[in-house]
């Protein structure tokens, strides 16, 4: 079965930058997708990323497009997330989420069509 952990999150200023790590394993597919989730208190878990992992072009979600970039060391099977111009609403339990097909990244990256999760990451963004 797929697992995959995350590691990275902890505290930046507004501006700041930082960079969780996700690592996985148990891939039987070599075509896979992986993907960042975030949660706030009271607020519904959001797709922040994803990345097949023989995709170039990866999707992002309008609110961090252009601050945040996803990518990939397919040899470590790990999916890293820069996050760079971080906000104060970026403040958020981040997870790292995997599916052993490429299906899901091409779409919107929805909770239901994962169904590996680490057990998460956060990040606090002070203004």
């Amino acid at each position: 079965q797929v697992q995959v952990a995350e590691s990275g999150g902890g505290s930046e200023q507004a501006g700041g930058s930082m960079r969780l790590s996700c690592a996985a394993s148990g891939f039987r597919n070599s075509d896979h997708c992986m993907a960042w989730f975030r949660q706030a208190p009271g607020k519904e878990r959001e797709g922040v990323a994803s990345l097949a992992s023989r995709a170039i072009t990866p999707w992002y979600h309008g609110s961090v497009r252009g601050r945040f970039t996803i990518s990939q060391d397919n040899a470590k099977n790990t999916v890293y997330l820069q996050m760079n111009g971080l906000k104060a609403e970026d403040t958020a339990m981040y997870y790292c989420a995997a599916v052993d097909n490429w299906e899901p990244c091409a779409i919107v990256a929805r909770a239901d069509q994962f169904d590996a999760w680490g057990q998460g990451t956060q990040v606090t963004v002070s203004s």
